[in-house]
């Protein structure tokens, strides 16, 4: 089975470059992706039906729970036969439904092949988890469909729509199913086999996961999606809306059904919303003039048919969903299509404009009118047998009370015949405007379409009748679900005929009403047209989402003051509040050691004292310089501590700091500005004072509210076992939480990125350019003087001792980082520390040699060298798979090598020389942009000066020559 979605994965990714190469021949190819799927659901049928169910499972994250668990049950085996059948239909029909020209076909092809992929998915899946990822993989890929056509303002708006309300669904369904999970399991045969306690927390997951179901199935209050989803493109409408996704929300109702039916909630969600929601949808679909409109609010109507009966409870319900679930695949799935061919061969949809049709596109109109009175429940069309199942299960369910029958029960009858009837009219009114000669309405002109262009809605209107004619050969293929439902006695088999039944009279007066409704359909549009509209889903959605603009804007108005200050001031306020008092009123302090020897505590009043001066300061550098001390401070409390590879790293990212925090304020006033005393200022220090103390009060708790052996005590044993390295914080960085460290450093790419495009880097390659070497001196270009670039700077900025300095120092800084790289994972140092003095080093050649200079040390492209070194880390990730290991295994490698001897080799060093390339490029991009970008400024603020001063010169000789 995952093999299958494997091949619905590779199918989506080759199918922009099929569509490209081939255009619209490229769908009979995508085609046979689902068609493959399709036959092996045909093959394992039997299986199946004898209960030899077909399972695989691909552990994936343990920890979690969360694996590639996937089962054929018999009602997953029912709805993947839709997904898979009516996809490969669909996509051999877009054939001729897209035009070879037709710019989107790449991703048209692409997004929908991963839709089916998805949703079979979906269906498979014997996970929660997993199907909570396929579900929202679904709303995702059916957000681009709908969406085709970005330039159309009717698609955007419709894909947002059902993006919002599909995912709002989608969030409450992953609270019950997390709230399921944790407190029973995650795996859905598990929780089949074991049904838990219908404890609190079991109804309220319950009720979560049928809002989800709800919400993708567009029942009341979510209905109003689905009809505005018929923007997209038919066959869109046919799969999506019609056979897939709005079928997942069914399933889940199905697939709970035999364990929580019996809920608090559960019929008042599913059968008293499905029948509303079947009310709703057949009462709208009388007032639509689009065809296609008409059968987009006819399947809110079915859908919410299906959810009542699927929700009911019982076996006879269960066999009757399933039957249901068949039938509405096929027929709606055809009359979807068949729209998209009228629509192609006359170019409207109005069926007030459509006339005379029936006759001229014979192979169009028969597939309808099977499809048709299949959805009208007309005998012997498959929705006949399926209606006939559901109206036996209500007529059981109202009897069971007997001799006081149940009154719920009779409503619900009483509103599944209102809805047939409704259905019964809108399906006449659909083949009427679609197919009929119309009094007074010309011939609509058509274009004779392809024969393949027919063939799909062909076989699938033909399904609609051999899949009524071959009901008792159905029964025994559905009936394994049907018993695994707790309540009620085994169903009769479908079948065409099961004599003169109650059910039998009911389908015959929803009949005879909705064709009487259809007759009268003018008189019945104007009573309508005076009744308000109850169920208002377009506009309640339209109110709530301005109420929630205008909550957004009121609200920012009041909080997003654009004051740093007030920003600042209300977070540090909420901290000291929340976690500082809890910490105060609830905490237990530890028992206090100032110090362990007498050097810690110097250092400490050193960095109090440099703290307290930051205060008292006036100048920006001297302010800079106080802090830095501060952070200096704490590299020697690291030292007097005994760890000296979280000195080194404090040190260098302090010394870091300083160099940014520099080059920063060459475009700031030297001074800060002088504030006169005032209740604010008082105020500032006192919340300045409360978030210190409640910082080390926080700290003090938390370092006393220990009541377990900390994992440190195991990690030096661990570090060398694991890791077969004696530097415990390298080993911890790169093998014990590798996958932390690997998501950290793509932290450290976003942030080199944003750093290079939001500051002053106008290019992330600044090898020296032709103006730049025109600038040098020829005799020094060619003899390559070092520090070249330093000749370009103005002799009063030159510092020969810091050039001599560098001269010295930036052979041996870059040596230093080399060996603090390969060294770190036994002695001090590591990838991070190593790149960061590789960028200091850069540093050093930038201030003494100028921007130039900088060019000439790092002649590359700095993003280069952070991709690359991502690369490189994620390549050593990924690389033990290929020997048979796991993601970020570590090895170790003794060899011998003259002339050191023996040396020890591990792995993980290509994992640290990816942090290493990665933090030197990120060091360079900052030089580039405070440094250089800055020098680049100054310099053409200059020249624009200069410039202005040259154009005032002839002014003024003017005015002297015209001086008598």
């Amino acid at each position: 089975m995952a093999q299958l979605l494997l091949l619905h994965l590779l199918a989506a990714a080759l199918a922009p470059w099929l569509a490209k190469s081939l255009r619209t021949k490229a769908f009979p190819l995508l085609a046979l992706v689902p068609a493959t799927a399709f036959v092996w659901l045909l093959v394992v049928a039997t299986e199946v039906r004898d209960g030899n169910l077909p399972t695989q499972q691909i552990p994936w994250v343990p920890g979690l729970e969360l694996d590639l668990d996937f089962r054929l049950t018999t009602l997953s085996w029912v709805v993947a036969l839709l997904v898979t059948g009516v996809g490969a239909l669909v996509l051999l029909y877009c054939t001729w439904y897209f035009h070879d020209d037709d710019p989107t076909l790449w991703r048209f092809t692409s997004v929908f092949t991963a839709f089916a992929g998805a949703m079979l998915g979906l269906v498979l899946t014997d996970n929660f988890l997993m199907l909570y990822v396929f579900w929202e993989l679904t709303t995702v890929l059916s957000y681009l469909l709908i969406g085709h056509n970005p330039g159309s303002s009717t698609n955007r708006r419709a894909a947002m729509q059902a993006l919002l309300v599909t995912t709002f669904g989608g969030l409450a369904m992953l609270v019950g199913i997390i709230a399921i999970g944790v407190h029973h399991t995650y795996s859905i045969s598990g929780l089949l086999a074991d049904p838990p306690p219908l404890d609190a927390v079991t109804v309220a997951a319950v009720v979560l996961l049928l809002v989800g179901a709800l919400s993708k199935s567009a029942l009341v209050p979510f209905h109003f999606w689905l009809p505005g989803a018929m923007a997209a493109p038919t066959p869109v409408s046919a799969y999506l809306h019609a056979a897939a996704m709005v079928k997942a929300g069914i399933y889940l109702v199905a697939l709970l059904a035999p364990i929580f039916s019996g809920a608090p909630a559960w019929h008042a969600l599913t059968l008293g919303l499905g029948l509303l929601t079947m009310v709703v949808g057949g009462w709208r679909a009388l007032r639509q003039h689009d065809i296609k409109l008409l059968l987009a609010y006819g399947t809110v109507s079915q859908l919410g048919f299906i959810v009542a009966i699927a929700g009911l409870g019982t076996k006879t319900a269960a066999l009757a969903a399933l039957a249901l679930v068949l039938a509405h695949g096929l027929f709606k799935s055809t009359l979807f299509l068949v729209v998209g061919v009228v629509d192609h061969a006359t170019g409207t949809r109005d069926l007030r404009r459509l006339s005379g049709l029936g006759r001229r596109m014979l192979p169009v109109s028969v597939p309808a009118a099977f499809a048709g009175l299949s959805m009208a429940g007309v005998i012997p069309m498959a929705g006949f047998v399926s209606k006939e199942s559901a109206l036996e299960s209500l007529w059981e369910e109202a009897q069971e009370a007997a001799p006081f029958p149940s009154v719920y029960g009779y409503v619900a009858l009483a509103a599944v015949v209102v809805g047939s009837a409704l259905t019964v009219a809108y399906t006449c009114r659909f083949l009427w405007g679609a197919f009929a000669t119309k009094p007074g309405v010309p011939p609509t002109p058509i274009t004779v379409p392809h024969p393949g262009f027919v063939l799909s809605s062909l076989l699938l209107g033909v399904g609609c009748l051999a899949l009524g004619l071959l009901a008792p050969l159905e029964s025994p293929w559905l009936m394994p679900y049907a018993v695994t439902l707790p309540t009620g006695s085994t169903p009769e088999p479908l079948a065409l005929w099961h004599g003169v039944t109650v059910p039998l009279l009911l389908s015959v007066v929803s009949l005879g009403v909705g064709v009487a409704l259809f007759v009268q359909r003018e008189a019945f549009a104007r009573a309508q047209s005076r009744v308000p509209a109850l169920v208002d889903g377009e506009r309640g959605f339209a109110r709530t989402l301005r109420a929630v603009d205008r909550g957004a804007v009121e609200t920012t108005a009041v909080t997003q003051r654009g004051s740093l200050p007030i920003y600042l001031a209300s977070i540090l306020l909420v901290f000291v509040a929340l976690p500082g008092m809890a910490a105060v009123t609830q905490g237990r302090l530890p028992e206090v050691r100032l110090w362990d020897n007498p050097a810690q505590a110097v250092v400490g009043a050193l960095m109090i004292a440099a703290a307290v001066l930051v205060l008292v300061t006036r100048r920006r550098l001297t302010a800079v310089m106080l802090v830095g001390a501060t952070g200096y401070g704490v590299a020697m409390l690291f030292v007097l501590h005994g760890a000296p590879d979280l000195a080194i790293t404090q040190m260098l990212v302090e010394t870091v700091s300083l160099v940014v925090f520099v080059l920063a304020l060459r475009r700031m006033p030297t001074k800060f500005t002088r504030h006169p005393h005032s209740p604010s200022r008082t105020w500032r220090l006192g919340l300045g004072a409360a978030v210190g103390a409640a910082v080390g009060v926080i700290a003090l708790v938390a370092s006393g509210g220990r009541t377990t052996t900390p994992v440190s005590v195991d990690f030096p044993t661990e570090a060398y076992t694991f890791g077969h390295g004696k530097n415990i914080v390298n080993v911890t960085l790169v093998d014990i939480r590798a996958w932390d460290t690997l998501g950290e450093v793509s932290v450290l790419v976003a942030a080199a990125t944003g750093i290079a495009s939001l500051i002053f880097v106008r290019t992330r390659n600044t090898r020296l350019s032709r103006a730049t070497a025109k600038a040098l001196p020829s005799s020094n270009a060619a003899r390559g003087t070092w520090l070249l670039g330093g000749r370009t700077m103005r002799k009063e900025k030159r510092s020969v001792i810091f050039e001599v300095v560098t001269r010295l120092v930036f052979h041996i800084m870059l040596a230093t980082s080399l060996y603090l790289l390969f060294a770190g994972h036994n002695q001090p140092g590591g990838g991070f520390a190593g790149g960061l003095v590789a960028g200091l080093a850069l540093v050093v050649r930038y201030l003494a040699g100028g921007r130039y200079e900088l060019d000439e040390a790092a002649p590359f492209d700095a993003g280069l060298l952070v991709g690359l070194g991502l690369l490189v880390a994620v390549g050593s990730a990924l690389a033990p798979l290929a020997f048979g290991g796991t993601i970020l295994e570590t090895t170790a490698v003794d060899v011998t090598l003259w002339p050191w001897g023996e040396v020890h080799l591990v792995t993980s060093i290509f994992f640290d020389i990816g942090v290493y390339l990665i933090v030197v490029g990120m060091m360079l991009d900052i030089v580039r942009s405070l440094g250089t970008g800055i020098d680049r400024q100054i310099a053409e603020e200059q020249q624009s000066e200069q410039e202005s001063e040259r154009e005032d010169e002839p002014d003024e000789l003017q005015r002297e020559v015209a001086r008598p």
